[in-house]
């Protein structure tokens, strides 16, 4: 398959596309059971609790055991008592992440770009380099591009010191580069930007790991 390359040159440029990349059909099962796992490897246990064992205090017993009509009690540290230890409360330990098999994923990967493409919201230019850093630099370039009011995420062969800098100002940009890829990006984000060598660096990247 190919796309249209966007050039400040009138001439019209296309550029083949890895059809087994960029037009998968969509499994919209397998695509919400890599974002459950991607977003369950991202969450930590926080939530934490103290048992009996681990709260301070509580060493002696609180009263007597016989003749005072209480209930007979060893330690002010019990989960009956106020400020004692928790029963069955959450725990830091807890491990939420999953695991998938890598092809898995990458499918995943591959369906959202095929639909980025499919909506119109994949768009390639020549390159991604600017003459200065700064952020007008940026909107005047996005300014030339074929993209409505959303978010856009920028993919990167390598590192690009002006572009990345000039685009820290604007919060509906993205910048990262082709081998950090994932799914949760993608999603997120309306739009998808990238040149010809993020197209080869995203191809060479899958490529090698299929082949």
């Amino acid at each position: 398959m190919k796309i249209k390359v966007i050039s400040d040159k009138k001439i019209e440029k296309n550029i083949d596309l890895a059809s087994e990349i960029f037009a998968v059909t969509l499994n919209q099962n397998l695509l919400a059971q890599v974002v459950q796992t991607q977003m369950a490897n991202r969450r930590r246990a926080i939530a934490h609790t103290k048992t009996r064992g681990e709260v301070s205090g509580g060493g002696r017993k609180p009263f007597r055991q016989k003749g005072t009509g209480n209930a007979r009690a060893g330690s002010t540290r019990s989960p009956l008592w106020v400020g004692g230890g928790i029963t069955f409360g959450p725990r830091n330990v807890r491990n939420f992440s999953k695991r998938l098999p890598q092809k898995m994923l990458q499918k995943a990967i591959f369906m959202a770009f095929s639909e980025k493409i499919k909506n119109n919201k994949f768009i390639v230019t020549e390159n991604l380099e600017l003459a200065k850093i700064g952020t007008k630099e940026v909107q005047s370039f996005l300014e030339k591009l074929p993209i409505e009011e959303g978010k856009i995420l920028v993919i990167l062969a390598k590192t690009n010191i002006n572009f990345e800098l000039s685009s820290a100002n604007l919060p509906f940009l993205k910048v990262i580069q082709a081998q950090n890829i994932n799914i949760l990006d993608i999603l997120k984000f309306d739009y998808i930007l990238t040149d010809i060598a993020g197209i080869e660096a995203l191809q060479k990247i899958f490529g090698r790991k299929n082949g």
